[in-house]
């Protein structure tokens, strides 16, 4: 079943069949590529077979890649199954996380490889652990946690930011994501990528990223900036404005294809198609 098919199943997105459906196809994919090479068989049966649940093997992965030789596995992984076993929201999240990888990028081969191998995707739902923690005040554990995942998946999100589902850091290195930042639904960040303040006052200094937003690798957006619903920035840009739903804003300093004025607006998804430059014909006179 092609995987577009597979994450839009006749059970609503989000609901209890669908990680179910989901779960049960990351197993069967296991099965598959532990009987295609003996070497991953035991690593395959600890990840994912011996396990009974998605948030089970999940919890088991993240806490054998963030132990350290003083925060244990034992911890994390009693930390990690309690909370996505208690929120089902969060469970919700990660299977649209796997979804969005699946979908998005032509290098995903399976759901099991991107729970297992991609940084982004383990990055994103440790976040998610360490956002919970922050939220009920338990935050000398949330920023330990925090640490942890810059540490081990070169990805730096500050406990207190608020992302949403359907999200894909895609290749993920050097992504940076501020205290106050929020990121919406169905976003996809490439690496590199800062959404950071501009100084070092408090308050609320970072930008807001709306709905089916597609963020180039390299890109900055500082600021309490807004990035309206369906925009795209171009990879490399530098954001301090404001930049309108359904544009795209290149360069350094980023300004609008079309113009400020009458600001040229596109009718997909960026955030889900992952276009990055269908715009450049109409703003660049740039020839190979």
């Amino acid at each position: 079943m092609p995987a577009g098919e597979f994450c839009h199943p006749s059970p609503a997105p989000g609901s209890e069949a669908e990680e179910e459906r989901v779960w049960a196809q990351i197993k069967a994919e296991a099965r598959v590529e532990a009987d295609a090479e003996p070497a991953l068989a035991s690593y395959l049966y600890s990840t994912i077979l011996s396990h009974s649940s998605l948030e089970r093997s999940l919890s088991f992965h993240l806490g054998n890649k963030l132990c350290s030789s003083t925060l244990l596995s034992t911890l994390l992984y009693d930390l990690f199954l309690n909370i996505f076993s208690n929120d089902a929201s969060l469970r919700s999240a990660t299977v649209a996380d796997l979804c969005a990888a699946r979908v998005r990028d032509p290098a995903c081969v399976s759901f099991s490889h991107c729970l297992l191998n991609y940084k982004g995707f383990l990055a994103c739902q440790a976040h998610r652990v360490a956002h919970k923690l922050w939220t009920q005040s338990r935050r000398p554990l949330a920023l330990a946690l925090q640490s942890r995942i810059s540490d081990v998946f070169a990805v730096d999100i500050h406990p207190a930011a608020k992302i949403g589902k359907g999200i894909l850091f895609d290749h993920a290195t050097g992504v940076v994501v501020g205290e106050t930042a929020v990121i919406g639904n169905n976003v996809s960040i490439l690496h590199h990528v800062t959404l950071g303040g501009t100084g070092k006052f408090g308050g609320d200094r970072h930008p807001k990223i709306g709905d089916g937003v597609l963020i180039g690798a390299g890109a900055t957006i500082l600021g309490n900036v807004k990035i309206g619903e369906g925009a795209k920035i171009g990879a490399g840009s530098v954001v301090l404005i404001n930049v309108p739903p359904r544009t795209t804003a290149v360069g350094n300093p980023a300004r609008l294809v079309g113009g400020k004025e009458q600001p040229t607006k596109h009718e997909e998804i960026p955030g889900e198609s992952m276009d990055h430059t269908s715009f450049m014909s109409e703003w660049s006179d740039y020839i190979i």
